[in-house]
Order: C-alpha cells, then structure tokens, then sequence
C-alpha cells in the first residue's frame, strides 16, 4: 500500500486554494439538492439499466446528496436508469464482501472506502479500471485526490467527499461548566469534563454497537500519543503494534470511561441515537466524522468544531487529524456495461461531492466549479483545521486489508467494554497482526 504522507500534504494545497470560502462561477444546476428523491418508475423498455449499492440511508447525511445527483444523472441521461440500493455502515460492509468473495450478484457501480478496504477488491480482479473513464474529468478532478484508490499505477474509484474525525462541542453546555472554548490540551480536557460531570452533564456519548465509532475516539488518541507517522506505519504494515506507547494511550481512553466521561448506555446504543443524544443536548461532546457538520450545523445552536488534545508534544502535534479522501464508487469488473458504469460513477460521483459539500457531509474532492459562498460554517471551521493540518492518517478500518482489520475491530470492542486493558490490547494485536 503506497505511502500516504506525500498525498495528504497535496490534499491540503489543493483544498486551501479551491474551498476555503472562495467563489466562483455559478453552476448552471439549482444549489440546493431536492429534498425528497422522485417515486421510483421502471425502467423504460429502451432504457439502460445501472445498478448500484451505496450506505446513503434515510438516515445518513449524504442521502439528500445522492438523491439530487442520481435525479441530475437521469434528467441528462433519459436513456440510462440508476436502480440503487442503500445500506447501513457495518451490515454494508459484510454485504460487499460476501458479493466480492463469491464474484455473483453484484451491483454495476458500488461505493467502496478507498486504502486497502477496495485494494482487497482489485487484487482479486473484482473492479474495474477507470483510468480511461477519468481523462475527461481530469481538469475537474486532481489526480491526488485519486491516489488512495491507485494501484500499481492505475485508478479503480472515483472519490467523492473526504472528511477527518472532528470533535463537535456544545458550547452552551460547556459555558454551563464555565468553559468558553473547547479545551486543546489533555490537561484541560479532562478538567472540563470533571466541571460537566459536577454538573451532571454526560461529557461524551459513543456507539458501542458500531465498532467503528469507538475507533473514531481510539484512533485520534493513539495517533496523538505516538503520532501520525507511527501509526501510518502501523496500518501499512510496515511496522508492528508493539509499542507501548499504544498500550499508554488505550489506558487513557479507558481511564476516561472509568471517570464517567462517557454515556453508561453507549455500548448499547447506535451511532444515530448517540448523534441524536448530542443534537438534543444530552452529551457536551461528539466526536465522528466532519460528514456530520452539516446537521450539526442546523440543529445545535451553539456548536464549535475541533481536534481531540494533543498527548505527546515530543512526537505528535494538535494538527494531525485522523482521515482523508476514502469515500468512492466503483465499477465491477464483471459488469455487463461497464465502460458506460464508468462513464455514469464520474458524473454522479462529481455531483454527489458538490450537493454534500453544500449541505455539509463532506468537503470536495473535485474543483468547486459553483458558488460556495453559501457553505455551513461548521464545513468551513473544518476547511480551516484541514488547511492547518499537519499530518494525516487514513481511518484504520480502511488503511488495513480485511483479516487485520478484523482482528483489529475485535480488540477495539473489547476496549471500550474494558474487558482487555491496553498491555492487552497491544499483546493480542501484536501476536494477531504483527
């Protein structure tokens, strides 16, 4: 798996110049995506047929996104009809797998997170190249932003948003502990939430059911404790987990949940009931994904974004952030029409990163080639933390290949459950990974 520093850095250039609250000419398509998607029809008799599995629930944040881009799609392709499918996260996930392992019943365009997660895919011949695809929208689309979905020098997806894990604060509850800016040290982190605990607020909620929302709290204190080129390293394989360093940073996390830092009822809930707990005012903090910033945005008051405190000073910095460009559509290899899929995951995928950066699921990895005077100031908060960034770590669950990933998930459960302590999580990942 190619190095991921080089990328991030570029990323960062191509952002500040194309998204940090600049504008330009005006798209010639309504800016805001419809707010509820057509009624499905059938496909007409001369109609070409494209199917396609995504995770854009009712209750996901990109949905509205891939509604008016699909709407836009078949509006300028009458003689083309996208049948879709979404799924929840974790169900998705095994569902993707299962259909690329057996190599049958697979949709025509797929959405597929990037690093090693669709590398599994490509290496065992299940995707198709775009690299012919992509020449036509090569001056709208930077090939860095490609780059986590290269191999052996050819491209296989089309990245749509990118996005890093934020720290989303209510700061009417935190001026309720008397605290006027969100903490940016360990130290005044855990003072704050003693001040929230005092108060009877719940500092933290995180979605025990959802594996990978525990990492979103996991991952940024690791990375923060031995920095964004330990762990780069560690996901790539290039280096081992036993470092107990790791072992520090699992102790301080489960040192926060034993304080009463985070939501008892966490390990039963789902990340939708703990975003709906945070939106309603029952947690001070939420830490997930910057595709959140949008209906943040619109429905807590008062809300600030951040970074999670630095741990070590000696080897990381508050700049590093957890994420990157990973969200994609793909094309199966086996698909029936899959130079026309190709052609189809470009033009959905480009206005699938334009109606999600404006309604604030993610910043874009194409050119904005409209006005974005209008993005959600939580959207541009991000811009900024990413513009300052520096260092970046891909999200774990898709830096690995699929077995260490397993591995690696497991043990995350057993963190947040307390029932492995951080000697423990670093033994087992060692002996399971390496």
């Amino acid at each position: 798996m190619k190095k991921l520093i080089a990328l991030m850095m570029a990323l960062v250039m191509v952002f500040a110049l194309c998204a940090c609250g600049q504008q330009a000419a005006p798209a010639p398509a309504a800016e805001a995506p419809a707010a509820e998607a057509p009624a499905a029809e059938a496909p007409a008799a001369d109609q070409t047929v494209l199917t396609m599995w995504c995770i854009a629930t009712e209750s996901d944040a990109n949905r509205p996104a891939y509604e008016a881009a699909i709407a836009a799609y078949e509006a300028a392709h009458p003689d083309v009809k996208i049948e879709w499918e979404a799924f929840e996260n974790e169900s998705y996930k095994t569902k993707i797998k299962a259909a690329m392992n057996a190599g049958t019943d697979l949709p025509d365009i797929f959405f597929t997170w990037s690093g090693a997660f669709l590398g599994d895919f490509v290496d065992a011949g299940r995707v198709y190249c775009v690299d012919e695809a992509y020449k036509p929208f090569a001056d709208q689309l930077p090939e860095v932003m490609l780059s986590n979905s290269t191999y052996d020098g050819h491209h296989y997806a089309i990245p749509l948003t990118y996005n890093i894990v934020t720290l989303f604060a209510n700061m009417d509850l935190l001026a309720e502990a008397g605290w006027d800016h969100v903490p940016q040290t360990y130290e005044d982190l855990t003072a704050c939430c003693d001040a929230l605990v005092a108060k009877d607020i719940v500092p933290f909620g995180c979605a025990g059911k959802e594996t990978w929302c525990v990492t979103e709290y996991l991952e940024p204190i690791i990375q923060k404790t031995i920095g964004y080129e330990a762990l780069n390293a560690i996901f790539s394989g290039s280096a081992t987990w036993n470092d107990p360093a790791i072992a520090t940073a699992v102790d301080t996390f489960q040192d926060m949940i034993n304080k009463g830092y985070f939501d008892p009822n966490g390990m039963a809930l789902g990340n939708d009931e703990v975003k709906a707990n945070f939106i309603a005012g029952k947690t001070a903090f939420y830490q997930n994904g910057s595709w959140n910033c949008g209906e943040i945005n619109d429905q807590v008051a008062n809300a600030q974004v951040a970074l999670f405190p630095v741990m070590d000073s000696a080897k990381a910095t508050y700049s590093q952030v957890i994420g990157g460009p990973s969200d994609s559509l793909a094309v199966t290899a086996s698909s029936p029409n899959a130079e026309l899929a190709a052609q189809a995951a470009f033009e959905l995928g480009k206005e699938i990163c334009h109606y999600g950066y404006l309604t604030g699921s993610g910043l874009p990895a194409w050119t904005p080639d409209y006005d974005t005077s209008d993005v959600k100031p939580l959207v541009a908060a991000v811009a900024d933390i990413v513009a300052a960034s520096d260092g970046m770590t891909l999200f774990g669950d898709t830096a690995m290949s699929a077995e260490p990933t397993g591995t690696y998930l497991d043990y995350v459960s057993l963190v947040y459950g307390c029932e492995v302590d951080g000697a423990g999580f670093v033994d087992g990942l060692t002996k399971g990974i390496g």
